[in-house]
């Protein structure tokens, strides 16, 4: 049964207990994560964002770079928790792994010279929508995920393996899978202080 918007606001969670049960197929997950890239809005109709959906032995690859990199730079007594944290991510079902293409937005800084400035933010806001869409989309369809920074760390190891171009700026890790252990409760600040309305 489809969840209605309101829903699915409130359901969204970090889930970072995840599992490789998923009620829909790796084909059907796709066509979701590709169905909001190309309905995502953009500024002047960029479309510069670019998704890599990581499955199988392809995914696991994924988080052992990023436990090797981690390895590099994280106190030997803060090891095992972060182990901890990356296996949490490596046994779901897969990862989105969302990029901006550098080259679509200096196009658009030299086409529209008057906006240069802006074009980078922009694209980080429409990427911003992109993330939330897909983490609904998934949400809707009975997974879990979270939402991953382990960039600029794993970014040129990244390229290397999945042979991306290098004009492909990473921004964020997007690990989903069954919930095998639900979000914690979430607290909320009084929503007057946080909305004003006139009129």
């Amino acid at each position: 049964m489809k969840k209605d918007l309101a829903e699915l606001f409130a359901e969204r969670r970090s889930v970072y207990h995840l599992g490789n049960k998923t009620p829909i197929t790796e084909r059907q997950i796709t066509e979701l994560v590709a169905h909001a890239l190309k309905h995502c809005p953009t500024a002047f109709n960029s479309q510069s964002a670019r998704l890599v959906v990581l499955y199988g032995e392809y995914y696991q690859k994924l988080w052992d770079i990023v436990l090797t990199e981690l390895s590099k730079v994280v106190a030997d007594d803060k090891m095992p928790a972060t182990i901890e944290k990356i296996r949490g991510f490596a046994a779901g079902a897969g990862t989105v792994l969302f990029f901006e293409d550098q080259n679509t937005i200096e196009s658009l800084q030299k086409k529209f010279p008057l906006y240069a400035e802006n074009f980078p933010k922009w694209s980080l806001e429409a990427n911003g929508m992109l993330q939330y869409m897909i983490w609904l989309a998934l949400c809707e369809a009975g997974l879990g995920a979270s939402l991953q920074h382990y960039n600029p760390l794993i970014d040129d190891e990244v390229k290397l393996v999945f042979d991306l171009p290098g004009h492909w700026q990473l921004l964020a890790q997007m690990p989903f899978g069954s919930i095998e252990q639900p979000a914690e409760e979430k607290s909320f600040l009084p929503i007057e202080e946080r909305l004003k309305v006139f009129g």
